[in-house]
Order: C-alpha cells, then structure tokens, then sequence
C-alpha cells in the first residue's frame, strides 16, 4: 500500500470516527476549520477529488466510505501533505477493499469508538523518532508520571502547537517537570 493511500485512510479514518456518513459541508469544515489540513477555498476540491478516486460516496449531501479502510493507526502529531488530498490516488490503486454491505455498517455502529492516536509512532526516517519509547521511559522514571499521564500532556503540546513531532512534546513535558534538559538530550542522541 502506498504512502499517499494511507495519508489518505489516515485521513478519513480521523474524518469518519465513531460515525458512517457526514455531510459534504462537515467534511469540508472539517478538514480546513478543525483540522487545518487544507486551506478553506481548497476544501470543496479535497472532497470532490476524493469523491471522484473512489473513496467516497455522495448520497443526498451526505458522504460515507466507498471502500475498507482497514486497520489503521494514526501517529501522534501526523498530518497529510495537502497534495494527497487535493490530488489522491485511486482509491483501488491503494489496495482497497469494497466497503462493508449496510448490514454489516450498522452493526459497527454500537462498537466503541477507535483510540484517538496511538503514540510513539510516526515518521521513522526521523532517527529521534525511534527513540521516542525509550524518552518516554525515561521521563516518566525520573519525574513520577504514569506513561498514560506523560501521553495526555504530550498530547495536549500537540493540540497547542500543531506542528511538533512526539518527541519534541515528550521534550516539553519533561520540560515542565524541572528535568535537566541535558539528560533529555543525552536520551534522544543519535549515533
């Protein structure tokens, strides 16, 4: 599966959580208001194009998923390139699956909601990256703080600051806790 396809489950992934349909105007809000993946007067494009690769369905102004998006996780701090959004691949140029027949949708619909990211992943071509479980041990060992803990004020960096890698909010935190900033360093060398 290619990158830009799975910029773009990613994408709907977030967009569709804990829901099967969302109107046309929500989703264009939604992707340029709420999220800031694309600017305002791009929106509509995003959606259409997506609607015209095959990975949405229009019904009556409100959109749902032509296709499977599978098992997909969504790094802490990840946002997609604009391009894929404006210009995405076909949605069966990215492995797709058919979406599930209406029964089985419904079905989903009791089922909680997915996690909101899961952290500690993202961008591995970043070598700190890597290194974000073992600072996270690190922090949480010498300022006291559960990793649940150290997740949700990472988060929050995140939600401030939009453009930070997870690293870089652990950092923060650690920051925060009066820790020495020099061992934070040491604990995200690369050789």
């Amino acid at each position: 599966m290619s990158e830009a396809a799975n910029d773009v489950r990613r994408v709907l992934t977030i967009a569709f959580r804990g829901r099967d349909s969302i109107g046309q105007m929500d989703l264009e809000r939604f992707l340029s208001f709420d999220m800031e993946w694309v600017a305002p007067h791009e929106a509509e494009q995003a959606v259409q194009s997506l609607i015209k690769k095959g990975w949405l369905n229009l019904v009556e102004g409100a959109l749902s998923l032509s296709v499977a998006l599978g098992d997909i996780t969504v790094p802490l701090g990840w946002f997609p390139r604009p391009s894929r959004l404006l210009n995405p691949v076909d949605a069966l140029d990215g492995d797709s699956e058919p979406s599930p027949a209406p029964k089985q949708a419904a079905s989903k619909k009791h089922a909680p909601p997915a996690p909101n990211v899961k952290p500690l992943t993202g961008d591995l071509t970043d070598p700190r990256e890597r290194l974000t479980q073992r600072l996270v041990k690190f922090i949480a060992r010498k300022s006291g703080l559960e990793a649940s803990e150290l997740q949700r004020r990472a988060e929050r960096k995140i939600s401030a600051f939009h453009n930070i890698t997870p690293w870089l909010a652990y950092a923060l935190v650690a920051r925060e806790q009066g820790l020495a900033m020099q061992d934070i360093v040491d604990a995200l060398a690369v050789v």
